[in-house]
């Protein structure tokens, strides 16, 4: 059970966050994969960034009058994909040939990635998701104790952490919301200290009443309850046909992943696109739509919503942008068969988003 605390709520900009302690290491403890491997990795606060060369310009794609960034946190190591996508077979990948170079290597090993999206619409400067973050204690040995420059990465594409006024979270897995937080000394504090964090609460039910494992209550203490108590999580319902959460921003119902998956469609002047969070995780499953992950609350409902969405892209110019796609990250998608291809929109520097004071 998450343990209870204030409801979430907005809060105005100017309250300052509540602190929340980093929970020392018990001694001799360690995570399964650990004593596997004989050893323990200490985790502690992230060190000062070292002083580096400009980063090169985001990925960006154009909507009219909304340039979607992608802000890259870390590749994904090759074990993710056999692990996270166990029916995606080499052999599978062999009976889709569009996926290589970019999508699978040679060997038919899927590349997968962990970023997030960054936008600005109107005034608002909004990010989609919040990738793994810096230094946390994660049973996932590729996420575990990380050292990224992913917000330098943001802050080079025009959006430092007390400018964002908006972070929304498709669902509250680990790989989605670690950047909601920060270390500060033996605290988390939250990153974004005057955004709204939106996310369903659908999903804040299913997990606000589920029996959790360790590693999944470890995660909401430092990744989610932090917000949560400072008063800058806001749930919102999110009806069959959608909502919109600020002029430009939809947020469409995706479940099967997690019971309150949403999806979020940002809809230009000039083009549409819809970034997926989970799900869909590859683009191998656009060629293999009943292909679902391993970490699916509700395979069926899954299977069901990837092919709602993507008969509902198919044929159309709306950009598909997957969460874990690796580059070129988006696309168009297309019949093939019963099935569905992406065909590739890579995306072109950016210049950043001015960072000045706003009027």
């Amino acid at each position: 059970m998450v343990p209870t605390s204030p409801a979430p709520q907005e809060i105005p900009s100017g309250r300052q966050p509540s602190p929340h302690r980093r929970p020392a290491p018990e001694p001799g403890h360690r995570t399964p994969e650990e004593r596997e491997r004989g050893s323990e990795r200490e985790v502690t606060a992230e060190p000062a960034p070292p002083v580096r060369p400009p980063l090169p310009p985001a990925p960006a794609w154009e909507l009219g009058g909304i340039t979607v960034h992608r802000i890259d946190e870390v590749a994904l190591p090759p074990q993710t994909g056999p692990w996270l996508l166990p029916s995606a077979t080499p052999e599978v990948v062999d009976h889709t040939p569009w996926l290589r170079p970019d999508f699978a290597d040679g060997s038919g090993v899927l590349r997968l990635s962990s970023h997030t999206f960054a936008c600005t619409v109107g005034d608002l400067r909004v990010l989609i998701d919040t990738g793994i973050g810096n230094g946390k204690t994660r049973a996932n040995p590729a996420w575990h104790g990380l050292r990224t420059d992913y917000l330098a990465r943001l802050e080079a594409a025009g959006f430092p952490p007390d400018r964002v006024d908006l972070v929304l979270l498709t669902h509250l897995h680990t790989d989605h919301v670690g950047w909601n937080t920060r270390a500060d000394g033996d605290d988390w504090r939250p990153t974004f200290p005057r955004a709204r964090h939106v996310t369903s609460r659908r999903e804040w039910e299913h997990w606000s009443t589920a029996e959790l494992d360790d590693a999944r209550r470890q995660m909401f203490r430092d990744s989610v309850h932090p917000v949560r108590d400072a008063g800058q999580l806001d749930l919102v319902d999110v009806p069959a046909e959608g909502t919109t959460i600020a002029p430009g921003i939809r947020l469409l119902p995706t479940p099967g992943h997690t019971p309150g998956h949403i999806a979020v469609e940002l809809r230009g002047r000039t083009r549409t696109a819809v970034i997926t969070g989970d799900c869909v995780h590859h683009p191998v499953q656009l060629g293999h739509p009943t292909l679902g992950s391993c970490v699916d609350t509700d395979p069926a409902q899954a299977v069901a919503t990837r092919r709602a969405l993507l008969d509902s892209l198919a044929g159309t110019d709306t950009l598909l942008l997957g969460t874990h796609f690796p580059p070129p990250t988006a696309g168009v998608v297309r019949t093939q068969g019963a099935a569905y291809r992406l065909i590739p929109a890579p995306g072109h520097p950016a210049p950043a988003t001015a960072t000045g004071t706003r009027a």
